[in-house]
């Protein structure tokens, strides 16, 4: 067995095993219900060679930065960047960027653990036969019995609580017999999943009108709108801005080549998601259309619904949400390192007992946005429940700040040389690109979409019926005249669903991002399931 380079936190034992883990953090439940529809609303493959330059352009120089931070001063986020403060003479108060990516790493895996929670879930229900010959009305029924019945609260609990065991088992057990051996074997049993469930689509779906939408170029669908829609997918799917690139740097081993594996992994995530995309478009929408139906909607209410069709369909509908547990597990452990690592150096207490007392922490965290779908669903602060005000503080402020000050502080506070130095050998031409686009590109690019992301979220409070402060201004300042949506416009010819997404009879809320401008119509009277997740809550980092 190789013998690991040893940090007093950790190490992994093989090279390879940092593209797996980065793979594993990267690949999330956005490939499944936002990325098919990004591409087929933007222009198919245009879209796809759009989002690449995105990827490689700007938020590649990111993920190598903090990967490389990490790999150069074998720590996390906070202590490495407290050395490099320390060699550049800096002032303290850049301290607190580290700290700020931890508290975004906490955050956002109190939530994503909901969410895996309901894909275990639904693991059961497949495989006991609970969606067999389900509708639509049906099926956003057992989501809303699951998630928003106030009388029910305690079952959602509870495989809250079993995910959380699961996240929290593999990270005591240490990281090379923990986190690397779960995660070399569970990425890529993932991936063979997800190919054999590509096969069966092929054989039972509708591959050719998947790939028309997917893959086929369009250019009459390619526009601005475009080009944002996979700016902000490229930098909020990838785990930038809390600290995961940089532990994970820190625990590559000797010969570990950083930039080609994170190139590598940025073209498989791609792949991952064009794959699944043609998967889920070819069996959830029949091969036609998504008709503005992505998100939440789509993969907790329409794809059961029409896996209930195939043969076999308890076991092939418990095979894709065991598939979909894996990668918020192998999410979910990937944003947890950071956290425990950084306990860990603060405090020196044995791993097992830091994941426990962080595994505990996040439970404890999660309740806040499971109970905002349900017991807490009426108490709002300025017309947002507590879920989706972690969501626009982590989108919209901690992440794109994190990864600003970041891109500042190697751009512009250490030497040439000491940046040179971090980043380690690479080519005369990718070196130049990448020490200018820390420093002029990336802070200008993630300001932008900080800005617009979280303006974008609060017109939306408005138009839900927040009285926030924000409501009294002009909408022109917070939304650009002519301008629909943060992320998209709408699908042509898509209609508003009236009602809310666990409504009885109604089908699943038409699915929308968070910057969305356009607001649900108000149901006459509550109905079951009424404050069930909105796809328009679900921001892209939280998964």
């Amino acid at each position: 067995m190789p013998t690991p380079y040893q940090t007093h936190i950790g190490s992994f034992t093989r090279k390879s095993t940092f593209f797996w883990a980065a793979l594993g953090a990267t690949v999330g439940l956005a490939n499944l219900w936002q990325f098919p529809y990004l591409a087929s609303l933007h222009g198919g493959g245009l879209f796809i060679l759009i989002y690449l330059a995105c990827l490689l352009l700007v938020t590649l120089p990111l993920m190598v930065t903090e990967a490389a931070l990490g790999r150069h001063s074998r720590h996390g986020l906070v202590l490495a960047l407290d050395g490099f403060v320390r060699s550049a003479k800096a002032s303290n108060a850049w301290l607190i960027v580290g700290r700020l990516g931890i508290l975004a790493a906490f955050l956002v895996l109190s939530f994503t653990a909901v969410f895996g929670s309901i894909a275990l879930a639904y693991v059961f229900y497949g495989a006991v036969g609970k969606f067999s010959g389900i509708d639509q009305a049906g099926a956003t029924q057992i989501l809303a019995g699951l998630v928003s019945d106030p009388r029910e609260y305690r079952v959602f609990m509870s495989w809250h609580a079993l995910f959380l065991v699961l996240v929290i088992w593999v990270s005591i057990q240490g990281v090379a017999s923990g986190l690397e051996r779960a995660l070399r074997v569970v990425v890529p049993g993932a991936l063979l999943l997800m190919v054999a469930l590509f096969a069966l689509a092929v054989w039972h779906g509708r591959i050719d009108g998947a790939i028309e939408h997917i893959l086929a170029t369009h250019p009459e669908d390619v526009s601005f709108a475009s080009v944002k829609a996979a700016l902000f997918h490229a930098f909020f799917t990838l785990g930038l801005g809390m600290g995961v690139w940089a532990i994970f740097g820190a625990y590559t081993a000797p010969g570990t080549r950083l930039k080609r594996s994170i190139l590598a992994v940025v073209l498989m995530d791609t792949l991952v998601a064009i794959v699944a995309g043609l998967m889920i478009f070819s069996v959830a929408t029949g091969g036609t259309s998504f008709d503005g139906e992505r998100g939440f909607g789509l993969l907790f209410v329409s794809l059961p619904v029409t896996l209930a069709e195939f043969p076999i369909s308890q076991f092939v509908i418990a095979v894709v949400f065991l598939l979909t547990v894996m990668i918020v597990w192998t999410t979910s452990l990937a944003l947890m390192e950071p956290v425990v690592g950084w306990f860990r150096e603060w405090t020196g207490a044995p791993r097992g007992w830091s994941a426990l007392i962080i595994g505990l922490a996040v439970w404890f965290a999660g309740l806040a946005s499971l109970l905002s779908f349900n017991v807490w669903a009426s108490d709002r602060m300025a017309g947002a429940t507590v879920f989706r005000w972690l969501e626009l503080i982590t989108g919209g402020l901690l992440i794109p700040a994190v990864a600003i000050l970041v891109s500042v502080f190697t751009g512009w506070r250490i030497t040439r040389g000491l940046s040179s130095q971090i980043l380690g050998q690479a080519p005369k031409l990718f070196a130049g690109i990448w020490f200018w686009v820390m420093r002029l590109v990336l802070p200008v690019v993630v300001a932008y979409i900080g800005i617009q992301y979280t303006a974008f979220s609060l017109t939306n409070l408005c138009e839900s019926g927040s009285d926030g402060i924000w409501c009294s201004q002009p909408a022109t300042v917070l939304l650009e005249p002519g301008e629909e949506s943060l992320l998209e416009e709408p699908a042509p010819g898509a209609e508003r669903k009236p009602g809310a997404a666990g409504a009885a009879g109604e089908q699943a809320e038409e699915a929308l991002p968070a910057g969305d401008s356009g607001a649900e119509e108000p149901a006459d009277e509550a109905e079951p399931g009424e404050n069930a997740p909105k796809d328009g809550e679900i921001l892209y980092h939280s998964v």
